[in-house]
């Protein structure tokens, strides 16, 4: 009887473990707080936000957070690392792995451009006031409507990035099941994940967005129970999980990523 196989509806289809990590502090977090406090309508970023990459005290988040990896058993440490190909999510990716000890060619190591920070269209750049200024109609149609399903002219909403991460889930549960997966992408990638992975709705999720600010370099993370459910499920394990920052002295820090619309 032991060597009976597994019925195919009884697999396991997740990964063991997914932990889900916002990006480092990153020079445009700094630039939008210098803009939020002068009073002014733009934020003072010359590169793309794609290119936009972490400040200082972002690498030393991540050392930080890989130096907690690393202490890991050999056997629990990721396996498979997916990242938002924005320079500041793979910089926070990279120098995690090299903290941690871990060889990028010793694992799966895949930048996803459906991890990629929620685009924000003709307000990107912008600050609350500039918002508001600017595109007085948006910002009154954004506060009616709802971040959750307002979509900024040529950008995504809450809904548009959800989507995107459900192909993403596809993959991970396709290509990945058994493995230890680390994901490093944005702010409104983990909370989208969380809404996802822990069947939130509207309400819960920004009820949770309106408590805080996802920490940088902040762990959630889930992981495989087959006593769960029919078949087994995922379990949150950690939410916005700080302690490697506060243990290695590497400030935490919680600001939002650019531009930084009114919580509603």
């Amino acid at each position: 009887m032991d060597d009976q196989p597994i019925p195919a509806h009884r697999e396991q289809k997740w990964p063991d473990t997914i932990w889900i990590v916002r990006h480092g502090q990153s020079a445009g977090n700094v630039a939008r707080d210098a803009a939020e406090a002068a009073g002014l309508p733009l934020i003072d970023i010359l590169t793309r936000d794609v290119d936009t990459p972490l400040s200082d005290l972002g690498r030393d988040q991540a050392r930080a957070l890989g130096a907690w990896f690393g202490a890991m058993d050999a056997a629990e440490r990721p396996s498979v690392v997916l990242c938002s190909p924005y320079v500041r999510a793979r910089q926070t990716a990279e120098i995690v792995l090299d903290a941690a000890g871990l060889p990028r060619d010793a694992l799966t190591f895949n930048p996803d451009e459906r991890l990629r920070e929620k685009e924000f269209g003709i307000l990107d750049r912008l600050t609350r006031h500039g918002i508001i200024q600017k595109y007085p109609e948006l910002a009154d149609q954004r506060s009616h409507v709802g971040k959750f399903y307002f979509r900024p002219p040529g950008g995504e909403s809450w809904c548009d990035v959800i989507l995107r991460l459900r192909n993403v889930i596809d993959t991970i549960t396709r290509e990945y099941r058994r493995e230890r997966v680390l994901v490093v992408g944005h702010q409104v990638i983990v909370s989208c994940f969380r809404y996802l992975f822990e069947r939130m709705d509207e309400q819960q999720i920004l009820e949770i967005d309106r408590a805080g600010d996802v920490p940088n370099c902040s762990v959630t993370s889930y992981e495989f129970d087959p006593s769960r459910g029919k078949n087994g499920k995922l379990v949150p394990r950690l939410v916005s999980f700080v302690a490697p920052l506060v243990e290695a002295g590497a400030p935490v820090t919680a600001e939002p990523d650019v531009p930084a619309a009114p919580k509603s």
